[in-house]
């Protein structure tokens, strides 16, 4: 079989992508994925906090005692130029993409416009073969319009691509008014990969401690069918390669993307589950399904079921809701 793929400019040899997630954050744990496998990884992600926050420290460490006397303005204390977050990050980066044969992808993850996506230069510096933007944005404030935060994930984009030569994926959330023009707006912005979707984590309540609570949980099959509908519906309506995420259990979720036309599967959840070794689980199913259909390369089957270029989406998206509701209906009987 011929697994051999390609995502954005980036030759892989298969479709399997470790997303980013705890596994990537040692140089261990990257060789463990490499080895198990998968065609990527993308490192665990730098958040803007950090940035913002190592930033503001440095600031504080070069401005202690600049009033004393003259000489101080020469003077910058110890640590003052120490970034042990964002440093340690690019070491990581740097020894784990020269420690593998697979390429190795940096993770910024933020939410505003700022100086911070100037970072995503370091980490092609480092040797990241790509950058992958997690554009993680939840518009709270009720006097946000939705053209204002759709503009913000237009101008984050924007500014990485200024930044770097690499290429650039964006992974985004489904929560937008219209999700084509989203995709339509960031393709003609630049960027060369889409990874469909985020999972937005949102708290759980304790009715017994009467408080919030963080809740993060592993995502499971069912989750998979929307981003699987929108890169069925965006196969032949960007430029961008499409990354599939979310919901990958075993192979039939790998078979599922590639047909609705993924260019990759990527997954965190499986592998946190049961190990990074079992990207060979989901690889070997892949291949004998592919052996069973009679397919010898992705290409054969890529994009297969995914919606014509030519097709009316939205009679087809109302079509398909329409004979799910009848096929229920039919399976319970009269009533």
């Amino acid at each position: 079989m011929d697994l051999s793929t390609r995502y954005m400019s980036l030759e892989l040899r298969n479709p399997l992508v470790a997303s980013a997630s705890p596994l990537s954050r040692t140089v261990e744990g990257i060789q463990r994925l490499a080895d198990a496998g998968v065609g990527a990884v993308v490192l665990f992600s730098l958040f803007e906090e950090q940035l913002r926050e190592e930033a503001a420290r440095s600031a504080r460490l070069a401005d202690a005692g600049t009033e004393s006397f003259p000489e101080s303005l020469s003077y910058f204390p110890e640590g003052a130029d120490v970034d042990p977050g964002p440093r340690r990050y690019l070491s990581l980066l740097e020894r784990g993409a020269a420690a593998v044969e697979v390429p190795v992808i940096g993770s910024l993850n933020g939410a505003t416009t700022g100086g911070w996506t100037s970072y995503a230069r370091a980490m092609q510096d480092a040797g990241a073969a790509a950058i992958e933007l997690n554009i993680y944005y939840v518009p709270g404030d009720s006097h946000i319009s939705g053209r204002d935060a759709e503009q913000r994930h237009i101008d984050i984009v924007q500014s990485v691509k200024a930044q770097v030569t690499v290429p650039v994926a964006v992974k985004l959330s489904p929560y937008f008014s219209s999700m084509g023009e989203m995709a339509r707006q960031l393709d003609q912005a630049g960027a060369d990969g889409l990874v469909l979707f985020n999972r937005f984590l949102q708290p759980d309540i304790d009715p017994e401690t009467l408080a919030v609570v963080p809740a993060v949980g592993l995502s499971h099959p069912a989750e998979a069918r929307l981003p699987c509908t929108w890169i069925s519906l965006l196969r032949h309506q960007v430029r961008a390669s499409l990354a599939a995420t979310t919901g990958v259990a075993g192979p039939l979720e790998v078979v599922k993307y590639l047909l609705a036309g993924a260019d990759v599967v990527m997954t965190a959840s499986a592998l946190l589950r049961h190990g990074p070794e079992h990207a060979g689980v989901l690889l070997d199913g892949l291949s004998g399904w592919m052996v069973r259909k009679g397919f010898t390369q992705v290409s054969d089957f890529r994009g297969l079921l995914a919606v014509r270029a030519d097709a009316d989406q939205a009679s087809y998206e109302r079509t398909g809701y329409v004979r799910a509701l009848r096929a229920a209906d039919d399976s319970q009987g009269p009533w």
